[in-house]
């Protein structure tokens, strides 16, 4: 059995609004994915865009490393707080192939990180609009949320995955 749900369409993590240049970087983040799926981590790759510019980019090695926080948004935020000097994240978008879990949706919002882009929704730990929306609890910041970016494709990678483990 598939460790995440993917089949019902949650209309609450499918926003309009993204662009052209969202996509370009949607099929960055895939591509990250991908090399995690070589070395069997779960494929999830994540990126930060701050003018234009990729800042930084990881993928999933929680299973390699044998810590649980070293999911790709995490990592990507560390090394893209490394490139900026500073823990605040003004004007960067992440992106990341599927719906973020709690815990790296409180790290966006810990980090200020002003915009999220994600591919796949995740109907069992999502965090900013499957199963809870962590962007709607009253807190000092409240990222934009673009859910739904090459969802087909972003969840045939993740079932595909699953797939092959069981």
């Amino acid at each position: 059995m598939c460790d995440i749900e993917f089949e019902k369409n949650n209309d609450t993590v499918t926003q309009p609004g993204y662009t052209e240049e969202d996509v370009a970087f949607m099929r960055e983040a895939m591509e990250l994915a991908a090399l995690a799926e070589e070395i069997d981590e779960v494929p999830v790759g994540a990126l930060i865009v701050r003018d234009g510019q990729v800042i930084a980019k990881a993928y999933n090695t929680r299973e390699h490393s044998k810590c649980a926080t070293h999911h790709a948004e995490i990592l990507a935020i560390e090394e893209a707080c490394c490139a900026l000097g500073g823990w605040r994240l003004p004007g960067c978008t992440l992106y990341v192939t599927m719906e973020p879990c709690a815990m790296c949706a409180g790290a966006i919002i810990n980090a200020r990180i002003p915009r999220v882009v994600f591919g796949a929704p995740d109907l069992r730990f999502g965090a900013f609009g499957s199963l809870i929306n962590l962007a709607d609890v009253p807190l000092n910041h409240k990222p934009e949320i673009v859910g739904g970016v090459l969802r087909e494709e972003n969840v045939g990678i993740l079932r595909s995955y699953f797939k092959k483990k069981r």
